[in-house]
């Protein structure tokens, strides 16, 4: 439900996203002074928060309201996840990497001519159950 109530982008001021999720703007300030969110400011020194700031609110919130962590609990939860992204992001490098080495060495490996003959394996000797030749 809650992100419904934001549907354009920009940037909010503290007053309406306190609003938007009926918190008081204290919280928000206790929020962004234990490293939670890291909202951008004005010349003016207004802090600023962006439709990614909301999203992570929004997680916070959902921490903090419907599952009881508390401030640390968040901060920890917060850094697996960025850490997990992190290694995503490594892993999906990883896998590009390794698509685009197979594909290369395969473009490189030398078909036979054509017209080449090609010898064939022999086929397996099947047998009967038991083992035994007949």
């Amino acid at each position: 439900m809650m992100a419904a109530k934001r549907k354009s982008k920009g940037a909010y001021m503290i007053s309406a996203v306190a609003e938007m999720y009926e918190i008081h703007p204290q919280t928000l300030r206790l929020y962004e002074r234990e490293g939670l969110l890291k909202p951008s400011r004005t010349e003016g020194n207004t802090r600023l928060y962006t439709d990614e700031d909301l999203e992570r609110l929004e997680f916070i919130l959902n921490l903090a309201r419907d599952l009881g962590v508390n401030i640390a609990g968040i901060a920890i939860i917060l850094q697996m996840r960025e850490r997990m992204e992190e290694m995503n992001r490594q892993m999906q490098s990883f896998v590009e990497y390794v698509r685009s080495e197979m594909l290369s060495r395969f473009q490189q490996a030398t078909p036979a001519p054509q017209g080449a003959i090609v010898p064939l394996r022999k086929p397996p000797v099947v047998r009967p159950a038991g083992g035994r030749k007949q």
